[in-house]
């Protein structure tokens, strides 16, 4: 669920860093009652950029640390599995 979310996140992101007009355009719509009125001023559309930048490189740095997280612990459950198997052959030996 947590990698969805990032995902979604990330699309979003990659979006607005994008197209930075249209995502302003959609939110001052979502926002306003008078979005025609509305007039953003030049900066909002670079500051728009750099937010969806930032979220699309947030939720990249997620997911890896996700996925390795996910890995390690894979890993850690493969070591103590062969590390049990040498013990099992050992008190077999012994006996």
């Amino acid at each position: 669920m947590k990698a969805l979310l990032l995902l979604v996140a990330g699309i979003g992101g990659l979006l607005e860093a994008v197209a930075p007009r249209r995502a302003v355009a959609l939110w001052t719509r979502a926002f306003y009652r008078n979005a025609g009125d509305a007039e953003p001023r030049d900066w909002v559309y670079a500051a728009a950029k750099v937010e969806g930048t930032l979220v699309a490189a947030g939720a990249l740095v997620g997911l890896y640390r996700l996925a390795t997280a996910d890995g390690a612990a894979e890993g850690d459950d493969e070591t103590d599995a062969a590390e049990g198997d040498v013990d099992a052959e050992f008190d077999a030996d012994a006996a």
